[in-house]
């Protein structure tokens, strides 16, 4: 699977280079899944789960881009359906848009709805992660983020790349993600980490591991 994770979707114009050359082709050309379920664990989820899927979130542009067609891809539905009315669609999509909230409530979603078995067969498939969206492809998100409580009682994740995510770094709503709260997070998680801006994203290809930046990024 081919990564662009991102800190707010596609802001500027590099990530969106990024994102054109992971698909191989236009955005006009391509089919996109959008997966809200992560937002539905915070405030006001339904609303804000409206917002991204309908593409009026004027933050984080992911669904608004331009696609050939988008569907929603809703992880909590996807237990009480037969396999073969979602799995095909997923197969067939180009790129899965997924949106942010709590990255734990992803993850739980992800390996009970089977999403996260199909995810190593979709070797062409990209998957553009927004916040929690990214954060759980990571091994772990640190207690810091832990909203929403997992049957596990951890801060877990797919594991799908070796490095964690401290995103929103300076972002005037979220006063406490500053480079140094994200610095004393790095020294708890026990591995390689980012912290990122609104203007980053990494891309990642078979390992091969890419920041792509208009803004401010450090890695620990």
């Amino acid at each position: 699977m081919k990564l662009l994770l991102t800190d707010s979707g596609i802001k500027n114009a590099s990530i969106k280079a990024a994102l054109l050359d992971l698909l191989g082709k236009p955005i006009s050309e391509s089919t996109a899944l959008c997966i809200p379920t992560a937002i539905y664990a915070n405030p006001r989820g339904p609303f804000n789960a409206w917002q991204f899927v309908s593409g009026q979130d004027p933050d984080c542009a992911m669904t608004e881009l331009g696609w050939k067609a988008v569907g929603l891809l809703e992880l909590t539905a996807l237990p009480s359906v037969d396999k073969d009315r979602w799995v095909p669609l997923v197969r067939e999509a180009d790129v899965l848009l997924v949106g942010g909230g709590d990255a734990i409530y992803l993850h739980h979603w992800m390996r009970e709805s089977g999403l996260a078995d199909l995810l190593p067969s979709l070797t062409e498939t990209v998957w553009v992660g927004l916040s929690a969206g990214s954060m759980v492809m990571t091994p772990r998100i640190g207690e810091d983020f832990v909203g929403w409580k997992s049957p596990a009682g951890d801060d877990r994740t797919m594991g799908m790349v070796d490095f964690s995510i401290f995103p929103h770094v300076g972002h005037p709503s979220l006063p406490l993600n500053t480079m140094e709260a994200a610095e004393k997070w790095a020294a708890g998680i026990g591995g390689p980490a980012y912290a990122i801006d609104d203007q980053t994203a990494i891309k990642v290809i078979d390992g091969d591991v890419e920041v792509v930046s208009e803004g401010h990024w450090k890695r620990f």
